[in-house]
């Protein structure tokens, strides 16, 4: 999970070869920190699977490998989603901007009926097909395709750490919003970033996530859980 790219850098796609074994041989199975029930394929520093993922994709200044971490935001939504299945269970689900896929995986075993995970990242898609089989999971579906700005009928969408760009924020918040209008049941996880409009948002819940310095500004992250619109 966390601050990752949804448009944009489909030009390196064919650059990569085998996206499963690079993940293997670059990660390693283990759980997250607030979701111990749910395991995945994650690095342990960042800046040398970063290179690594250049050197793969033989570009230079890509964005991190958002994939390759639990991401705060997103820790935050798995675990109140996984505390309170009734928002999933039963369901079809969208996780935006999906990363590994961990917020997938917990709607998944919290009782979705079918999850999509959206990310353009091919190595993404990967990570969220292989967090999948280590946690014996089925009925996730890699989207292949940019989903923002689109209605495909998803009764419960989920979106973690996205509101770390502020006219990338701006268009996927008056999306979301637009979801939630026509009545689909939007959840959103952050650990505080700049560009997310509190003022147009409800808050439900706040967890402390365990994280990396390396990644963050502290070693726990005060999380939070919002939904679309004004309580009250």
């Amino acid at each position: 999970m966390g601050h990752r790219p949804v448009h944009g850098r489909g030009q390196v796609t064919e650059r990569i070869r085998d996206p499963e074994a690079f993940i293997r041989a670059e990660t390693l199975p283990r759980p997250v920190p607030l979701v111990p029930e749910i395991r995945l394929y994650v690095a342990d520093e960042a800046v040398p699977i970063w290179q690594r993922t250049e050197e793969q994709l033989g570009e230079i200044g890509l964005p991190p490998p958002f994939w390759a971490f639990a991401w705060a935001g997103g820790q935050a939504l798995a675990r109140h989603v996984l505390d309170n299945p009734d928002i999933v269970r039963g369901k079809r689900v969208l996780d935006f901007a999906a990363g590994s896929g961990l917020v997938a995986l917990a709607a998944r075993r919290a009782g979705a009926l079918v999850v999509e995970a959206a990310d353009i990242d091919p190595f993404a898609r990967a990570a969220i097909a292989l967090n999948a089989e280590l946690n014996g999971l089925d009925a996730i579906t890699p989207c292949r395709h940019d989903v923002l700005g689109r209605d495909e009928g998803w009764e419960v969408v989920l979106a973690g750490d996205i509101a770390y760009e502020r006219d990338l924020a701006a268009e996927v918040f008056s999306w979301l919003e637009a979801l939630a209008a026509r009545g689909a049941a939007v959840w959103i996880g952050d650990p505080g970033r700049s560009y997310l409009p509190r003022e147009r948002l409800t808050w439900v819940a706040e967890y402390g996530v365990p994280v990396s310095r390396e990644l963050e500004d502290a070693e726990i992250k005060r999380s939070s859980v919002w939904r679309p619109g004004i309580a009250g």
